[in-house]
């Protein structure tokens, strides 16, 4: 029966946390070696470096 509580309340605890949890901003990168730039929410390599943002879309657009 304790193991059922405690069961519950840590489903209760997940439940409640992943309702606070908001998307990733999007960024724009750019190359180091071209100038190149994508949208990204994280780096896409060890060469690239953050050109602006955080964007609320995946095209880092306003």
């Amino acid at each position: 029966m304790r193991a059922l509580k405690y069961g519950v309340a840590a489903l209760a605890c997940a439940v409640s946390l992943a309702a606070l949890a908001a998307p990733a901003p999007f960024y724009l990168w750019q190359s180091n070696l071209n100038g190149s730039l994508t949208c990204a929410q994280t780096s896409p390599g060890w060469n690239w470096t953050r050109f602006s943002g955080p964007y609320s879309n995946a095209a880092c657009r306003r």
